[in-house]
């Protein structure tokens, strides 16, 4: 694998990269973005714009995979429907929202950017100790589900760490239209329940330890993992076939001197971007022979 650092960032979870701008999401929905016309220096980065995702105050999208989809919430619209899900911000609450994302349409003037929650997706098992969890007298670590979003087939992938059984496991389903779902009474939006009869496919891939941000490229998901400076938990990329329904890649990036916790993966006009957590932005390239 090739590495190139291209700048300097401010820190935050993960992010998309789309039409000459970077998008970096803070844990509590807060996005700094990017004019990627800086980046030529190799330096230090200052944000173009600032905004926080609607309801964030209320929904609280800790943002550890944000994606874009296909749809369009109107045909004049600059960007598709942006998706971000909740992750772990509930984790003491009697709903922890696992496997919960939020859809948002984004809006841009020229110069101010904002958004408009438009769409809640939910996994309707996530309490299924078959499907979903792995272990009822032993709480799995981290049950709250990442998601990516095959934009070629325009299927909603969401994969869960099953602690029990030392692995991660890939639901896949219809992507769900804006159009789907019925009206959430607290939120005044479309809520979209994925239930077991919506699945399409699983399978199962070695176990990933503490999973971070996510994208889907040419048939693959692309998943970054690990918490930085820790031994059992080491900074990692993986790669998944969804075609082969297997991981075809493990890449610790200790071995090219990142030590820092991974958090941002995407494509854009076929070039990987990945940060850290410190806001250190790379190229990836080469990665798999």
């Amino acid at each position: 694998m090739n590495v190139k650092k291209i700048g300097e960032i401010l820190g935050g979870q993960d992010g998309v990269v789309l039409k000459g701008y970077i998008f970096r999401f803070g844990g509590k929905g807060n996005c700094r973005v990017y004019d990627m016309k800086g980046f030529s220096d190799n330096g230090k980065q200052e944000p173009c714009a600032e905004f926080l995702l609607d309801r964030a105050d209320e929904l609280m999208p800790h943002c550890n995979a944000v994606v874009f989809g296909n749809e369009f919430y109107a045909p004049e619209d600059p960007f598709p429907i942006l998706y971000a899900n909740i992750y772990n911000n509930y984790a003491n609450e009697e709903d922890s929202m696992e496997g919960v994302c939020l859809a948002y349409r984004l809006i841009f003037d020229g110069s101010v950017f904002s958004s408009e929650l438009v769409q809640i997706i939910r996994i309707g098992f996530t309490d299924d100790y078959n499907l979903w969890r792995s272990d009822a007298q032993k709480p799995d670590i981290r049950p709250y589900g990442n998601f990516v979003i095959d934009t070629d087939k325009n299927m909603y992938y969401a994969y869960v760490m099953r602690d029990k059984y030392e692995s991660t496991r890939y639901f896949a389903f219809d992507m769900p239209k804006l159009s789907d779902g019925i009206m959430d009474s607290r939120y005044g939006v479309p809520c979209v329940i994925l239930g077991k009869e919506d699945i399409r496919d699983y399978f199962d891939c070695p176990y990933h330890r503490y999973i971070q941000g996510g994208c889907y490229h040419d048939g693959k998901i692309y998943s970054v993992e690990g918490s930085g400076g820790d031994n059992e938990n080491p900074p990692v990329l993986r790669i998944i076939d969804l075609d082969e329904r297997k991981q075809i890649l493990y890449f610790n990036f200790e071995d090219k001197d990142l030590v820092h916790e991974p958090e941002f993966i995407d494509f854009c006009d076929n070039i990987c971007y990945y940060g850290d957590s410190k806001g250190n932005m790379y190229i990836l390239s080469d990665m798999i022979d």
